[in-house]
């Protein structure tokens, strides 16, 4: 990238930016449909208001785009006549409903009143309930984000699902991206742009033209908004990101325009505090449909499955394929059927004959999926203890995750296996304020049930006084609420605690406490504001890099094959813009893999 040139773009984006930002916008919307560059269409006219979309045409119209004169094809969609080339383009260059979305947002006519009419927020809410999102809908309701998030919020409550679980879930390609688009904006166009600067700079290399193109654009608009929601969502400010994945002059300039490091700031900015609360209020609305990847096997044959398998392992050599597609294709329950019957028909012990014939990873694998919840559990807590060292993750991740029934049946798996009390052997293994957490969760004790509205009030007024506290002060707090309140009720403390402090208690915790009391207590957030995205999380970090953290890896998709594998996998994609299944494929080989890949339930 020439530094002189982006330097120039710079100066003119100040000194002239009301003419500047419509006629990039029209030739970078050009190079978008001619194949050029990087910008999606729905990037720009989902993002611009009816005047900004107005010149943009105009501007395409000035720099001399001209296209043949061509008609819709689909009779059934009669737009409104603007008469653009710009238009024009777009009809020729695209297709489909992708096509029909785009030209309804080039006519630049959302209704920008800001009136909003409570009998139609309702009606416009049972009809997407019923059938998917109207593009009109979408398309001319107000720019000024007051009719349509109420809309959103109405629809939540009707389909107990996110308006965009409802595009993602039925449609797909270009239209699936450009309602999403929308969506995206109508919720927080600061937020869209966060996102589209994530994505330019996540993984192997750097989509310049993105990059540029939004700070230019936005740096005398939204920027300080958009720094805050990028820290919002990432956990980390768009300056340290900005920082680690440019260099020299062109690094400079792009600071420069980013304006400050938000990880020294600490508060949001007025905008963003909004968007912090409404977002854990979403997330409390939501009813969020928990989805495994493994079911259980239709003609399901106990007997016959026993013999197969014995079949397999007898003799010389090892049949894993039919060990594989037997084990990781049966529910829990119906292995649990399988070991009972390969004792009683064959008199042998499965777990044994299964040791004896696979090794590595594959067999710790397979005698996983062979236990039950509870004894898998207790068998990883075990591991994350014993030996030298102890892996913390692992104890924060299961006590954590862990429902009060499930802990509880792990801490009796525990005592029956190894004669000891989990209690006692954590004790015995950590020190200090962690151990304090973790012995509080291992209880099984959490309150269950919904949120106290007038308790969670005095709970957030607790967690922000405690932020002035001495840090053991601070620290004994945040535990006695944090670690035993329901989820739903910290749903509503931390949000309330956006209201008291303008803070995120994500990056309190990250700013005021440090190592395993960090970790522990940033776990619990991240899994009470999205446990699906928290454990897609954690396998990403199981996998990148050199190495593989295979325990984390085993560990992950055994426990969540039969809850909620299919969520995270729709998490892994959304924030790493990488399937979870072709990241397993990179990183894992042989047998191991198979397994690991059926586990997975598919490609997203």
């Amino acid at each position: 990238m020439n530094t002189n040139v982006l330097l120039q773009v710079f100066r003119g984006s100040i000194t002239e930016a009301a003419d500047f930002d419509a006629t990039a916008d029209s030739e970078a919307l050009y190079n978008a449909m001619k194949g050029f560059g990087e910008a999606p269409l729905d990037s720009f006219l989902a993002s611009r208001n009816n005047q900004q979309i107005h010149d943009m045409v105009e501007a395409c119209a000035v720099c001399g785009i001209n296209a043949n004169d061509l008609q819709l094809n689909d009779a059934t969609f009669s737009p409104p006549a603007y008469g653009s080339d710009m238009e024009e383009d777009v009809v020729r260059e695209t297709s489909g409903h992708f096509k029909k979305m785009l030209v309804v947002l080039l006519q630049g006519t959302r209704d920008e009143s800001g009136v909003v009419d409570a009998d139609l927020v309702e009606q416009d809410a049972q009809v997407n309930c019923a059938k998917a999102l109207r593009i009109v809908s979408l398309c001319t309701a107000s720019v000024c984000f007051i009719v349509l998030p109420t809309v959103f919020d109405q629809y939540e409550k009707i389909a107990e699902k996110s308006i965009e679980d409802s595009i993602k879930s039925e449609l797909s390609g270009d239209f699936e991206r450009v309602m999403l688009a929308v969506v995206h904006c109508i919720r927080s166009v600061s937020m869209f742009f966060a996102r589209r600067l994530y994505k330019s700079m996540k993984g192997l290399g750097t989509a310049d033209n993105t990059l540029i193109r939004i700070m230019i654009a936005r740096s005398e608009i939204d920027m300080l908004d958009i720094r805050e929601c990028f820290r919002l969502r990432y956990e980390k400010s768009l300056y340290n990101m900005i920082k680690e994945d440019t260099s020299g002059d062109y690094k400079r300039t792009l600071l420069q325009l980013c304006g400050g490091d938000d990880d020294l700031a600490g508060e949001f900015f007025p905008e963003a505090a909004q968007i912090a609360y409404k977002m854990w209020e979403q997330s409390a609305m939501t009813k969020v449909k928990l989805r495994p990847t493994l079911l259980p096997a239709v003609d399901f044959d106990p007997a016959a499955d026993a013999q197969a398998l014995r079949k397999a392992m007898k003799g010389f050599g090892t049949d894993e394929d039919i060990i594989i597609d037997i084990i990781a294709r049966r529910s829990n329950a119906q292995r649990q059927e399988i070991r009972q019957t390969f004792k009683s028909l064959l008199g042998r012990d499965l777990m044994k004959d299964l040791k004896s014939e696979l090794s590595k990873n594959l067999e710790r694998l397979v005698i996983g999926l062979m236990l039950t919840p509870a004894e898998f559990d207790a068998k990883m807590m075990r591991k994350a203890i014993e030996g030298v060292g102890t892996d913390e993750h692992a104890l924060i991740e299961i006590l954590v995750t862990r429902s009060n029934e499930g802990i509880q049946a792990m801490n009796a798996a525990y005592s029956s296996a190894y004669k000891k009390s989990l209690e006692g052997d954590i004790q015995s293994d950590t020190s200090g304020h962690f151990c304090r957490i973790l012995t509080s969760l291992v209880q099984g004790g959490r309150e269950e049930g919904e949120a106290d509205l007038e308790r969670a009030d005095a709970d957030a007024q607790e967690l922000a006084d405690a932020c002035n506290a001495e840090s053991d002060d601070m620290e004994m707090k945040f535990q006695t609420i944090l670690c035993t309140r329901s989820f739903p009720h910290l749903r509503r403390v931390f949000q309330e605690f956006v209201r008291f402090t303008n803070k995120d208690i994500e990056q309190i915790i990250k700013k005021e406490m440090s190592g395993d009391v960090k970790n522990a207590f940033y776990a619990i957030v991240c899994s009470v504001k999205n446990q699906p995205s928290y454990f897609a999380d954690r396998l990403y970090k199981a996998m990148k890099g050199l190495g593989t953290d295979d325990r984390a890896l085993i560990r992950i998709l055994v426990s969540r094959s039969e809850v909620d594998l299919f969520n995270i996998r729709k998490e892994f994609k959304e924030t790493q813009d990488e399937s979870l299944h072709d990241f397993i494929q990179g990183d894992t080989s042989g047998d191991y893999r198979k397994t690991l890949l059926l586990l997975c339930g598919g490609e997203d």
